[in-house]
């Protein structure tokens, strides 16, 4: 890979990062710590980042599952469903928000588009202004990266730093992580 295309790539992704609001972003980190349960979803790679951020929550010690897996509890009063979607209109994705809020949880929406139909589902938004699968075609198309590319990288290093806020948040010691991970690998 040329130097020129890491640059231009690390620069768009610093970029979107640079955009986030920072008040959402430990708005976010306060509703993930003081859930009862979290219950984390995302779509295609967005899946990928997501569960990533999962596993960092459960090295912190909070109480979160992935829909999906077999052992994903119910959802409920006092619980969180932390999703995201880019597009913000994925047919599984309001399903599930339409579902956790029947249930009495709160839905905290990770997009891109704030003003979809899954935002109006969110009891509380953090916006991640990227580029994603959705709207990189044709003319609307700005950003190097294919796909939605911008959209995961950026969700990555975002989830990254929530950590970090969130470690501080809950006084959580640096041998405590590791001390949650699995010793079946």
């Amino acid at each position: 890979m040329s130097d020129d295309l890491f640059r231009a790539t690390l620069d768009e992704i610093g970029g979107v990062l640079g955009r986030i609001d920072q008040q959402a972003i430990e708005g976010a980190c306060l509703m993930i710590a003081g859930a009862g349960q979290v219950g984390i979803y995302g779509c295609g790679r967005e899946a990928l980042q997501i569960d990533g951020f999962a596993m960092r929550l459960h090295h912190l010690g909070l109480p979160v599952a992935v829909v999906g897996d077999m052992t994903m509890p119910p959802l409920g009063r006092g619980a969180l469903f932390l999703v995201t979607s880019g597009p913000g209109e994925t047919s599984t994705v309001l399903a599930l928000m339409q579902a956790a809020r029947a249930a009495g949880a709160r839905n905290l929406l990770i997009t891109a588009e704030p003003g979809s139909s899954a935002a109006k589902l969110a009891d509380f938004m953090l916006v991640v202004p990227a580029q994603t699968m959705a709207s990189d075609q044709g003319a609307a198309r700005t950003s190097a990266l294919p796909m939605g590319s911008l959209y995961e990288g950026a969700l990555f290093v975002l989830f990254e730093v929530m950590v970090l806020k969130l470690k501080g948040m809950m006084g959580v010691s640096s041998a405590a992580m590791p001390a949650r991970h699995t010793n079946m690998e």
